[in-house]
């Protein structure tokens, strides 16, 4: 009897131990470095809240580097989502570019040069 109590045991402790692993990898948190384009503080905190509006549970742009690292749940969001919602906020990424309607919504400061115009110079 106790040998089949601590077999019981043990088989309980092994069968929660995979339920846990298996729902953590579903759930596994992403990080990104996404190119943004923008200029100043104020543009920081607009492009941030884009971020997390669309799920980033981290986000952090860099105005001199012009770098956004994000984390997220690959389960509620993606890099392509959250580019999208940067870009509804009028500044461009590396794959989305803010309409112009946008862009002329932002502040006289936060209007950049725009990446199409940064790669014909190049």
């Amino acid at each position: 009897m106790k040998t089949k109590s601590i077999i019981l045991t043990v088989s309980f402790a092994l069968a929660t131990i995979f339920s846990f692993a298996q729902t953590k990898t579903t759930d596994a948190v992403q990080s990104e470095k996404i190119k943004v384009w923008g200029n100043c503080g104020m543009c920081k905190g607009h492009i941030e809240k884009a971020a997390k509006a669309a799920g980033a549970s981290y986000a952090l742009w860099n105005k001199d580097t012009k770098i956004l690292n994000v984390k997220y749940a690959a389960s509620k969001t993606s890099d392509k989502q959250i580019q999208q919602s940067i870009a509804n906020a009028g500044y461009d990424t590396k794959d989305f570019t803010a309409n112009e309607t946008a862009y002329k919504k932002l502040d006289e400061c936060c209007q950049y040069d725009r990446k199409s115009a940064a790669t014909k110079k190049d």
